[in-house]
Order: structure tokens, then sequence, then C-alpha cells
């Protein structure tokens, strides 16, 4: 009976420990990413791009939510200081009784703003970012384009340009934006996740356990 005993204090200490251990882990995970969130930079670009790429974010209703504002006219501020030469506005259906895609609902704001809808393309499938920038990489390959700028929040940079890297964009550029309407605890404690979600897909990826395809619509 006290062997009995002795051995279930044993094992619930083992358990404790083996919990304590894992949540440093995390904890020091966590602080890690963060510190790479918070310790992101725009790309000093020198020389323009052929193409602007604009995140998608979510949409209110029929026009761009305040915080996709932010990525437009922080890219409006890029194309007008000839930073770049195309827009990419990428974003698909946010909810399916909405009537525009994000990518739709921002090029009707850069329109709203003077920018000539000649200069504008639409991605309107994506739901990720990493099908924002795989998708958008598509049309740059049919439209001969081999120069990007990423154009997001600065929270979301350090994603953005790993993936854009992971998927062989030529010296991609990036160019972020502080946000002044969205609450960084929160954003910043999602991004976290989204990250480390991201780097074990890659992990995945990179072994072959998984496909693009796998990773976009996982089953």
């Amino acid at each position: 009976m006290i062997r009995n005993h002795s051995r279930n204090v044993n094992v619930l200490k083992r358990i404790l420990v083996m919990i304590v251990i894992i949540f440093l882990l995390i904890l020091m995970w966590s602080g890690y990413v963060l510190w790479k969130i918070n310790s992101v930079h725009s790309s000093d670009a020198s020389q323009p791009a052929e193409v602007g790429i604009i995140l998608g974010s979510s949409m209110w209703g029929d026009v761009p939510s305040p915080s996709l504002k932010e990525r437009l006219d922080h890219g409006l501020k890029q194309y007008n200081e000839g930073k770049f030469e195309q827009f990419i506005v990428s974003g698909g259906l946010d909810q399916p009784e909405f009537n525009f895609t994000e990518a739709e609902g921002m090029r009707q704001y850069l329109l709203d703003h003077g920018v000539s809808d000649e200069v504008i393309v639409m991605e309107n499938e994506a739901t990720s970012t990493l099908e924002n920038l795989q998708f958008s990489q598509l049309i740059m390959e049919q439209r001969g384009w081999t120069s990007a700028i990423i154009i997001t929040h600065t929270y979301h940079g350090m994603r953005s340009l790993e993936i854009a890297k992971f998927l062989d964009y030529a010296h991609p550029l990036l160019s972020t934006t502080d946000s002044k309407v969205l609450s960084m605890p929160y954003h910043k404690s999602r991004e976290i996740l989204a990250y480390s979600k991201w780097k074990l897909d890659e992990c995945l990826l990179r072994l072959g356990f998984k496909s693009l395809e796998t990773v976009n619509n996982p089953t």
C-alpha cells in the first residue's frame, strides 16, 4: 500500500515536472517569436520594384476595414513615391454573404484615391498569408514581373517575408506600417500562434510530408 502510494507520488511529480518544462519551452518560444516580430524593419528599397503586393485584411461589409485601409494608405504612399509601378491586391471573400472580396474592396479604394485601373491586378482567391503570396507569385510569373514589395502591417511583416523567401521570390522587399486601430497585444498574440503554425507547416513541407495544396486546403 505504501509502495503504491510512493509510486503514485513519483508519477505525479514527473507529470508536474513535464508540465513545467513544456510551459517554460512555450514561454521561451513565444518570447523569441515576439522579439522577431518586434525586430522587423522595412527593406531599404533603393531601387523601385515592378509590383507592390498589398496583403488583404478583413472587409467591413462592402468597404475595407480600418486596418485594411491602413495597408492601402501605406501602399498608396509607396506608389506615389515611385517605389513600384503596379499593384497586386490580394484577398478572397471574408464571409459568404459579403458582396465583394478583399481584393475587390481594395481595388475600389485605390480607384477612389486616384489610382488608374490599368495598374491594379486583383487576386481574389487567397484566404491566408501563404495563399496571398503564392497566388500573387503566379500572377507575377504570368506577367513577367520579377521584383516585388510586400505591403502589410509591421506585426505581420516577419512571417510574410519568410513565406515569400520560402516560395523563392527573387529578393522580396518588405514595406510595413504600424497600426493605430488594432490592439497590438491581441494581434501580436495571434501572430505568435500563426507564426508557430507556419514554422510547423514549413518543416513538413521541406521534409515532404505536406504539399502547398494540403497546407492551403487541410482535410
